[in-house]
């Protein structure tokens, strides 16, 4: 995908993108614990590394962006930087949600934020689970609910598309995101519910943090959630996604639904509320297909092809696209990962015809 940067520039906001991905064994696949070490490695080769829950995560993360062009050069530059770092201290860099072979227990890294976490949550820290978030500029916090209550009906289709974790310690699981169903035994995660305003949304986050459902901000795990100190919102519905192309299309799509909902002409259109038991269901379905079987369309609460919420959802942010320079690219993307398959299809594919190692080198990002 590529795109006009002084259009994207001029007419949608800033975007930035924060990837998660899998640290193992070069040659077994294996979690390799010692994240420590590949943040070392970064800092050494100028890259800019985060240590995650697990020793066998890192976390890469995009500066402020203003176009889907910047966006794609500082993804390419830290997925680079990432790989080398990885290969630096002898492991190798997985673009996958999940780690496809183990992992072995007590993964926590030594910091005393996740170890709070695990003496609260026991065996719920014990998880290897690496997603993409992205996050864009908004005009206020009132305005980050109305998006959220507009995102909502969209998410199932996002995670559809963005689907790549479906072999885990060796086996298929019979979902294209494990990742998603790892990810909903947390009491704080899923989709947001609906808010009234900016209150109400703080209103439960507080409640949250009285009942110890959280014990911070940072550990509010819905799919969409405001920035506690930033006028940002961040999706994070996404598994890691298997290329540089399926993040920046998930990245596009998300940017394209936050300007189609802040667009005045939209304000006074309901927006489309849908019962959390259906949206749960939405959401089990499109973890389970994928792109390759069947949806739950949250408007009719119908079962139909994989493919027909995804291009509802392309069609509903097309003129926000079209508006960026955005939306022949994007397009032609889509049209692609339904017609080849994403990141889960592309790995089940190589998990039945090949063997674990032909699944370590798919996933394995190139410095």
């Amino acid at each position: 995908m590529t795109s006009s940067p002084s259009r994207a520039a001029e007419l949608g906001p800033t975007i930035g993108v924060e990837e998660e991905f899998v640290l193992a064994d070069p040659d077994t696949g294996t979690p390799w614990l010692d994240n420590a070490t590949v943040v070392a490695a970064g800092q050494e080769l100028g890259v800019d590394l985060q240590l995650e829950l697990s020793r066998c995560q890192i976390e890469t993360a995009t500066p402020v962006c203003a176009s889907i062009a910047q966006l794609r050069t500082q993804l390419r530059r830290m997925r680079s930087g990432a790989a080398a770092a990885a290969a630096r201290a002898g492991a190798a860099l997985l673009a996958t949600a999940v780690p496809p072979v183990g992992p072995p227990p007590r993964l926590i890294t030594d910091l005393t934020r996740y170890t709070s976490l695990v003496d609260h949550f026991g065996l719920l820290g014990e998880q290897v689970i690496c997603g993409c978030h992205v996050h864009v500029a908004i005009p206020d916090r009132e305005a980050g609910v109305r998006i959220s209550n507009h995102l909502r009906p969209w998410l199932p289709a996002l995670l559809a598309l963005s689907a790549n974790s479906p072999i885990a310690a060796g086996r298929d699981t019979g979902y294209a995101s494990w990742r998603h169903v790892l990810w909903s035994r947390w009491p704080n995660a899923g989709p947001p519910p609906y808010f009234e305003s900016a209150q109400h949304y703080d209103a439960m986050v507080a409640a949250m943090l009285d009942q110890e459902a959280i014990l911070d901000t940072a550990m509010l795990y819905w799919d969409v959630r405001l920035s506690a100190h930033l006028p940002t919102i961040e999706i994070r519905i996404g598994d890691t996604q298997a290329t540089l192309d399926e993040t920046v299309l998930l990245a596009t799509l998300v940017r394209g639904l936050v300007i189609t909902a802040l667009d005045p002409a939209r304000r006074e259109q309901q927006v489309l509320h849908v019962e959390p038991e259906v949206l749960r269901t939405a959401y089990w379905r499109a973890a389970r297909d994928g792109v390759t079987g069947h949806a739950i369309d949250t408007a009719s609460g119908r079962l139909v092809p994989s493919a027909h919420p995804i291009a509802r959802l392309l069609d509903h942010v097309r003129p926000a696209l079209e508006r960026t320079g955005d939306y022949p690219p994007t397009r032609e993307a889509i049209h692609q990962v339904l017609a080849c398959g994403n990141g889960a299809a592309r790995q089940r594919a190589t998990f039945e015809s090949g063997t674990t190692a032909d699944l370590v080198r798919l996933v394995t990002c190139a410095p």
